[in-house]
Protein backbone atom coordinates (compact mmCIF):
# COMPACT_ATOMS: atom_id res chain seq x y z
CA UNK A 1 0.00 0.00 0.00
CA UNK A 2 1.96 3.24 -1.09
CA UNK A 3 1.56 6.45 0.76
CA UNK A 4 -0.06 9.93 -0.60
CA UNK A 5 1.75 13.45 -0.86
CA UNK A 6 -0.88 14.13 1.69
CA UNK A 7 -0.23 11.39 4.55
CA UNK A 8 3.88 12.86 4.30
CA UNK A 9 2.54 16.45 4.43
CA UNK A 10 0.39 15.38 7.57
CA UNK A 11 3.49 13.17 8.96
CA UNK A 12 6.37 15.89 8.31
CA UNK A 13 3.94 18.52 9.55
CA UNK A 14 3.46 16.88 13.05
CA UNK A 15 7.24 15.88 13.27
CA UNK A 16 7.96 19.53 12.21
CA UNK A 17 5.30 20.45 15.21
CA UNK A 18 7.29 18.15 18.02
CA UNK A 19 10.45 19.14 17.72
CA UNK A 20 9.77 22.62 17.58
CA UNK A 21 8.24 22.33 20.77
CA UNK A 22 11.12 20.23 22.12
CA UNK A 23 13.32 23.01 20.67
CA UNK A 24 11.46 25.96 22.31
CA UNK A 25 11.17 24.15 25.61
CA UNK A 26 15.39 23.72 25.24
CA UNK A 27 15.57 27.09 24.94
CA UNK A 28 13.92 28.14 28.26
CA UNK A 29 15.65 26.34 29.70
CA UNK A 30 19.01 27.40 28.20
CA UNK A 31 17.93 31.28 29.03
CA UNK A 32 16.73 30.04 32.54
CA UNK A 33 20.24 28.24 33.36
CA UNK A 34 22.67 30.96 32.22
CA UNK A 35 20.40 33.44 34.23
CA UNK A 36 21.38 31.28 37.15
CA UNK A 37 24.65 30.80 36.14
CA UNK A 38 25.53 34.85 35.92
CA UNK A 39 24.08 35.02 39.29
CA UNK A 40 25.93 32.30 41.28
CA UNK A 41 29.11 33.67 39.32
CA UNK A 42 28.50 37.02 40.74
CA UNK A 43 26.91 35.67 44.18
CA UNK A 44 30.45 33.38 44.54
CA UNK A 45 32.95 36.74 43.39
CA UNK A 46 31.43 38.47 45.71
CA UNK A 47 31.40 35.97 48.56
CA UNK A 48 35.48 35.07 47.91
CA UNK A 49 36.20 39.22 48.09
CA UNK A 50 33.93 39.11 51.72
CA UNK A 51 36.68 36.48 52.68
CA UNK A 52 39.54 38.09 51.83
CA UNK A 53 38.20 41.19 54.10
CA UNK A 54 37.63 38.94 56.83
CA UNK A 55 33.35 39.50 56.56
CA UNK A 56 32.82 35.89 57.02
CA UNK A 57 29.28 35.41 57.69
CA UNK A 58 28.63 38.01 54.91
CA UNK A 59 30.94 35.67 52.61
CA UNK A 60 28.58 32.88 54.27
CA UNK A 61 25.41 34.49 53.28
CA UNK A 62 26.11 34.91 49.95
CA UNK A 63 27.52 31.64 49.16
CA UNK A 64 23.72 30.31 50.61
CA UNK A 65 21.73 32.27 48.14
CA UNK A 66 23.99 31.13 45.24
CA UNK A 67 23.83 27.35 46.10
CA UNK A 68 19.88 28.58 46.19
CA UNK A 69 19.99 29.32 42.59
CA UNK A 70 21.86 26.18 42.05
CA UNK A 71 19.18 23.85 43.52
CA UNK A 72 17.17 25.30 40.60
CA UNK A 73 18.86 23.97 38.28
CA UNK A 74 18.59 19.78 39.77
CA UNK A 75 15.49 19.13 37.58
CA UNK A 76 17.95 19.94 34.48
CA UNK A 77 20.24 17.17 35.41
CA UNK A 78 17.35 14.57 34.13
CA UNK A 79 15.46 16.46 32.14
CA UNK A 80 18.10 18.27 30.62
CA UNK A 81 21.64 16.91 30.65
CA UNK A 82 22.99 18.74 27.67
CA UNK A 83 22.03 22.25 29.80
CA UNK A 84 22.74 21.33 33.11
CA UNK A 85 26.29 19.58 32.51
CA UNK A 86 26.87 22.78 29.80
CA UNK A 87 30.07 24.58 30.06
CA UNK A 88 28.62 27.96 31.13
CA UNK A 89 26.40 25.72 34.30
CA UNK A 90 29.54 24.00 35.29
CA UNK A 91 31.63 27.03 35.97
CA UNK A 92 28.74 28.54 38.11
CA UNK A 93 29.32 25.14 40.24
CA UNK A 94 33.12 25.71 40.11
CA UNK A 95 32.80 29.29 41.11
CA UNK A 96 30.29 28.28 44.32
CA UNK A 97 32.88 25.13 45.19
CA UNK A 98 36.21 27.74 45.02
CA UNK A 99 34.16 30.59 46.93
CA UNK A 100 32.85 27.47 50.04
CA UNK A 101 36.25 26.06 49.83
CA UNK A 102 37.73 29.17 50.26
CA UNK A 103 35.76 30.50 52.92
CA UNK A 104 35.92 27.29 55.09
CA UNK A 105 39.69 27.26 54.67
CA UNK A 106 39.97 31.01 55.90
CA UNK A 107 38.04 30.59 58.55
CA UNK A 108 39.71 27.36 60.01
CA UNK A 109 36.87 25.36 59.20
CA UNK A 110 37.00 21.95 57.70
CA UNK A 111 36.59 21.62 53.64
CA UNK A 112 33.35 20.77 52.38
CA UNK A 113 33.15 17.56 50.18
CA UNK A 114 31.55 17.07 46.75
CA UNK A 115 28.61 15.74 48.27
CA UNK A 116 28.19 18.43 50.83
CA UNK A 117 27.98 21.08 48.49
CA UNK A 118 26.13 18.98 45.29
CA UNK A 119 28.27 19.56 42.87
CA UNK A 120 29.48 16.92 40.24
CA UNK A 121 33.62 15.90 40.62
CA UNK A 122 35.17 17.84 37.77
CA UNK A 123 33.46 21.37 38.88
CA UNK A 124 34.63 20.20 42.27
CA UNK A 125 37.94 19.29 41.44
CA UNK A 126 38.21 23.18 39.10
CA UNK A 127 37.32 25.09 42.10
CA UNK A 128 39.44 23.27 43.84
CA UNK A 129 42.50 24.04 41.97
CA UNK A 130 41.28 27.72 41.63
CA UNK A 131 41.62 27.97 46.04
CA UNK A 132 45.65 27.88 45.23
CA UNK A 133 45.30 31.23 43.65
CA UNK A 134 42.94 32.89 46.30
CA UNK A 135 45.66 30.73 49.01
CA UNK A 136 48.61 33.23 47.16
CA UNK A 137 45.88 36.36 47.46
CA UNK A 138 45.61 35.60 51.12
CA UNK A 139 49.07 34.82 51.81
CA UNK A 140 50.59 38.18 49.88
CA UNK A 141 48.14 40.05 52.27
CA UNK A 142 49.42 38.36 55.63
CA UNK A 143 52.78 39.15 54.33
CA UNK A 144 52.06 43.00 53.22
CA UNK A 145 50.28 42.81 56.95
CA UNK A 146 53.58 41.23 58.28
CA UNK A 147 51.12 38.45 59.79
CA UNK A 148 53.19 35.26 58.87
CA UNK A 149 51.67 32.79 61.71
CA UNK A 150 49.19 31.13 59.26
CA UNK A 151 51.19 31.45 56.23
CA UNK A 152 53.52 28.30 56.31
CA UNK A 153 49.95 26.55 57.31
CA UNK A 154 48.08 27.94 54.01
CA UNK A 155 51.46 27.27 51.97
CA UNK A 156 51.48 23.66 53.22
CA UNK A 157 47.60 23.23 51.76
CA UNK A 158 48.66 25.17 48.45
CA UNK A 159 50.82 21.49 48.27
CA UNK A 160 48.52 18.75 49.48
CA UNK A 161 45.88 20.66 47.18
CA UNK A 162 48.08 20.08 43.94
CA UNK A 163 49.29 17.11 45.14
CA UNK A 164 45.41 15.59 44.80
CA UNK A 165 45.10 17.01 41.32
CA UNK A 166 47.74 15.80 39.67
CA UNK A 167 46.77 12.12 40.64
CA UNK A 168 43.75 12.85 38.39
CA UNK A 169 44.52 11.29 35.13
CA UNK A 170 41.27 11.46 32.87
CA UNK A 171 41.21 13.25 29.22
CA UNK A 172 40.14 17.01 29.59
CA UNK A 173 36.53 16.38 28.04
CA UNK A 174 36.10 14.06 31.48
CA UNK A 175 37.03 16.62 33.56
CA UNK A 176 36.29 19.50 32.10
CA UNK A 177 40.15 21.04 31.69
CA UNK A 178 41.64 20.50 34.96
CA UNK A 179 44.70 19.96 33.29
CA UNK A 180 45.16 22.98 31.90
CA UNK A 181 44.17 24.34 35.27
CA UNK A 182 46.29 22.06 37.36
CA UNK A 183 49.26 23.46 35.41
CA UNK A 184 48.56 26.82 35.56
CA UNK A 185 48.40 26.55 39.29
CA UNK A 186 51.57 24.97 39.31
CA UNK A 187 53.19 28.37 38.38
CA UNK A 188 51.17 30.59 41.21
CA UNK A 189 52.50 27.52 43.56
CA UNK A 190 56.37 27.97 42.75
CA UNK A 191 56.04 31.65 43.03
CA UNK A 192 54.19 31.98 46.48
CA UNK A 193 56.47 29.73 47.65
CA UNK A 194 59.65 31.86 46.48
CA UNK A 195 57.69 35.03 47.76
CA UNK A 196 57.28 33.31 51.29
CA UNK A 197 60.56 32.00 51.69
CA UNK A 198 62.18 35.50 50.89
CA UNK A 199 59.48 37.17 53.32
CA UNK A 200 59.97 34.39 55.88
CA UNK A 201 63.62 34.36 55.82
CA UNK A 202 63.70 38.72 56.39
CA UNK A 203 61.08 38.41 59.21
CA UNK A 204 63.96 36.01 60.98
CA UNK A 205 66.23 38.17 59.96
CA UNK A 206 64.73 41.23 61.72
CA UNK A 207 63.72 39.04 64.37
CA UNK A 208 67.44 38.51 65.40
CA UNK A 209 68.19 41.79 64.48
CA UNK A 210 65.74 43.20 66.74
CA UNK A 211 67.11 41.04 69.78
CA UNK A 212 70.57 41.85 68.96
CA UNK A 213 69.66 45.59 69.64
CA UNK A 214 67.65 45.07 72.64
CA UNK A 215 70.83 43.03 74.03
CA UNK A 216 72.82 45.44 73.06
CA UNK A 217 71.42 48.26 74.57
CA UNK A 218 70.50 45.99 78.04
CA UNK A 219 74.37 45.39 78.10
CA UNK A 220 75.02 49.23 77.93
Amino acid sequence: MSTSPTSYHADLSAIGASAIEEMTYRSRAREEALSISRQVIRFSANAIRAVHRGEFEEAQNLIHQAGERLEETKGMRLENPQIYYAGFLADARKEYTEASITLAVISSKAIPKPEDLDVDPSSFLNGLAEVIGELRRYILDALRREEVGRCQELMDLMDEIYGVLVTVDFPEAVTGGLRRNTDAMRGVLERTRGDLTMALRQHRLEARLAQWEEGRAGGR
